[in-house]
């Protein structure tokens, strides 16, 4: 019967809302076009994971919920930057650095985390994403690229920058993104 919807949580429409605009959005196409599978081809646009040895400075990223603090950042081409991310929310988020087409790309993957209980609002559940790695292949999400953090937590990422690329960072949780959770990578020579 209809009434049966009253029931579903808000939290849980709201997820199936965003999961279904997600998988209507015509970029997708796009961005799985230049491949998913092809996603760490694409990995030399963005940069790559950097040599501690040659840091040559420290950015402290605080995530808040919905925002992040510095709200964008300026770093030279080929500059290697170590990341000090601590999440300062009550919820878990993630400081993503990559295109925008690939955080599109990338939010299907974190809505199916969100299904396989690996994402909860406010925590990791690791036996869940091990469960997931294994019969999917992801789930554990650890990319050289990508932090994802409990509420308290910090994280690292060195990082080393490209030459040309319009990048961003941002959180891919469901609704985070769309909800503010994204900033520009200035790019200097």
């Amino acid at each position: 019967s209809m009434n049966n919807n009253s029931l579903v949580r808000p939290f849980a429409a709201l997820v199936l809302a965003l999961g279904l605009s997600i998988f209507t959005t015509p970029v997708l196409a796009d961005a799985t076009k230049h491949g998913h599978g092809g996603g760490h081809a694409n990995m030399k646009k963005i940069g790559m994971a950097g040599d501690a040895a040659k840091v040559t400075r420290t950015i402290k990223i605080v995530m808040h919920d919905n925002y992040y603090e510095p709200e964008d950042i300026s770093v030279k081409e080929g500059e290697t930057v170590r990341f000090l991310i601590r999440n300062a929310g009550e919820f878990v988020h993630e400081f993503n650095i990559a295109t925008g087409p690939m955080h599109v790309a990338h939010q299907p993957e974190m809505m199916m985390m969100v299904e396989h209980g690996v994402l909860e609002p406010d925590k990791i559940n690791w036996e869940a994403a091990k469960a997931m790695q294994k019969s999917m292949g992801h789930g554990m999400h650890n990319e050289a690229n990508s932090k994802l953090l409990e509420p308290g937590k910090s994280g690292e990422i060195i990082w080393t920058f490209p030459k040309h690329a319009e990048l961003e960072f941002a959180c891919n949780i469901p609704g985070h993104y769309d909800s503010g959770m994204v900033g520009k990578v200035k790019l200097t020579h």
